[in-house]
């Protein structure tokens, strides 16, 4: 190749790099060009649904495009994560991803038409969800040890609700009641707002599920609080004592929300939903609508983000272990 081919062949090639780089920035320039869909694997009024709300309202307002919540629950959440995994990567499908769909479902479900990990792009968190203890105002107790002492002289009278087979609040569950040694009846509804709205008509006497879904109905003498799930205090509920404090040493439930979109999206638009994402959740306005729902407001990297999913995987294994759910 003489001097004069290598010099329009390397003119070639930094022409082909300036191109794809300003394309990239052209990207993130004019994104978003229309409204975007938030899939939300929940229905609506569960933990999920409620705050992903706020939050997709609020990064609407900064990126100038409505953010629109598709619920799709069902199926573990795997539903509406099969719509983002095989959506275009372009930004205008995004995941409100959570505990269940993320660290449960590739547990209980043999096969899926998508890939977990390699078809997902990490965001970031944005909150924190203890899971609270809550009991039907009419039951006779008013904290975990009277909880114990009563289902232990009525073994198999407690219903205690779930938002379904596999569900983060039926793990939650299952694994107190094991840790604590009582005999109750898990019954399980179709999502989380029926479980709450079957504790409210006293159908069920006591659940373990998401802050967010109960909160309000706490504060308003509809249910009873005895304890948060959390390795420490609630910074929401710091008179709550937790579930390790008030009798059953080393119980840990916990839940939280983050944003994902699918697979190959470029970063520019993916740095500019960061960016957004971290902007609005530090806001003093929307962390005290978060923490009106019971969310602990947090952001991460993708790395952080990535690397916390990890470790809840491991963690849920042992609750799968005890329900005796086999991947169907």
């Amino acid at each position: 190749m003489n001097s004069l081919a290598k010099i329009f062949l390397g003119g070639g090639l930094v022409c082909l790099c300036a191109g794809g780089a300003y394309a990239a920035q052209s990207d993130a320039v004019n994104y978003p060009a229309r409204p975007i869909r938030l899939m939300v694997p929940q229905n609506p009024g569960a933990s999920v649904d409620n705050v992903s709300r706020i939050l997709a309202a609020r990064m609407g307002e900064q990126l100038g495009q409505q953010i629109v919540a598709d619920n799709r629950p069902g199926a573990g959440g795997t539903l509406a994560a099969e719509v983002v995994a095989h959506a275009a990567p372009d930004g205008h499908t995004l995941f409100a991803v959570a505990t269940g769909t993320a660290v449960i479902s590739p547990q209980t479900f043999k096969k899926l038409s998508y890939d977990p990990i390699k078809d997902f792009e990490y965001i970031s968190l944005f909150a924190i969800t203890q899971n609270v203890l809550v009991v039907h105002p009419a039951l006779p107790v008013k904290s975990v040890k009277e909880l114990l002492a009563y289902a232990k002289a009525n073994p198999g009278k407690l219903n205690m609700a779930n938002a379904g087979s596999a569900s983060q609040s039926h793990l939650a569950c299952v694994l107190f009641t094991h840790m604590a040694g009582i005999d109750v009846v898990h019954v399980p509804y179709k999502g989380g707002g029926a479980s709450v709205t079957s504790l409210i008509g006293n159908e069920s006497q006591v659940t373990i599920t998401p802050a967010p879904a109960v909160l309000g109905h706490v504060r308003g003498g509809r249910l009873r609080a005895l304890a948060t799930a959390g390795a420490k205090r609630s910074p929401l509920m710091p008179d709550l004592p937790t579930v390790t404090e008030s009798g059953v040493p080393g119980y840990l439930s916990s839940g939280w929300m983050g944003l994902m979109a699918p697979a190959r999206t470029p970063k520019p638009i993916l740095d500019k939903l960061l960016t957004t994402l971290v902007r609005v959740v530090e806001t003093p306005a929307t962390r005290e609508l978060f923490e009106r729902q019971g969310a602990e407001p947090v952001t991460t990297t993708p790395a952080e983000f990535k690397k916390f999913v990890a470790e809840e995987y491991s963690r849920f294994t042992q609750a799968i272990r005890l329900a005796n759910l086999k991947p169907e």
